[in-house]
């Protein structure tokens, strides 16, 4: 048995008209199950478990370091980056950001984080990426990960050239998105000092959150071989 409370319980029984009979996909975080609800009440929905659910594992570790944009096409992001396996989101300060967004950012973390849950649920992923708490460019220069990449949009070598001939499920990858009116020299220079490596996706200029969901989905399947 297993049973699911509080607000999610909630939206169970009252939006989605959950009963007894009904089956849905459930998690612990750890493993996914096939369940059958049993008890259906306002506060608490009770399932029986019927079988596990295979859920394939993400191919890499991935934290996306996504520049800060405009709260309705930021959330955008995070709800792709969370359908295409990231596994931390680090919102990110530029000199050429929207003043004020830092600051405000602050403010979004828990709707932010409730939008990851609900797209890894959808997605059907055992846990939600971690939203981290906003940071200045320099400070997201320290980033840990065994391979980074940061988008450029003037000259660089394809992403796909980029990538290590050995791949490994245990690799670390860090992946930072550029800000709409592009980087600053004094940017891109210490970017390159931090270690990390310039990548392009092409001659087209692109939308960040378009920039982001084909940043990440090439490298998740690049890591699939």
């Amino acid at each position: 048995m297993a049973d699911v409370r509080g607000e999610d319980a909630r939206h169970l029984t009252r939006v989605l008209r959950a009963e007894s009979g009904q089956r849905y996909e459930i998690s612990d975080s750890q493993s996914a199950y096939l369940a059958e609800i049993v008890e259906a009440r306002s506060d608490r929905v009770v399932f029986r478990i019927i079988e596990p659910i295979e859920t394939p594992a993400v191919p890499v570790r991935m934290t996306l370091c996504a520049v800060l944009i405009k709260f309705d096409r930021f959330e955008w992001i995070i709800e792709k980056a969370t359908e295409l396996g990231v596994d931390r989101i680090l919102p990110v300060e530029t000199a050429r950001c929207e003043k004020g967004l830092l600051e405000a950012s602050r403010k979004r973390t828990e709707r932010w984080t409730r939008i990851a849950r609900e797209s890894s649920q959808q997605s059907r992923r055992l846990r939600a990426p971690e939203i981290l708490p906003a940071a200045r460019f320099d400070r997201c220069l320290t980033t840990e990960a065994d391979y980074r990449f940061f988008l450029e949009e003037t000259t660089a070598p394809a992403l796909l050239r980029m990538l290590p001939d050995r791949r490994s499920d245990a690799d670390r990858i860090a992946l930072l998105t550029g800000p709409e009116g592009g980087w600053t020299d004094a940017e891109r220079h210490a970017a390159a000092a931090a270690g990390w490596q310039p990548a392009s996706l092409g001659p087209q200029v692109l939308r960040a959150e378009t920039a982001a969901t084909a940043g990440i989905a090439i490298l998740m399947n690049a890591w699939l071989v």
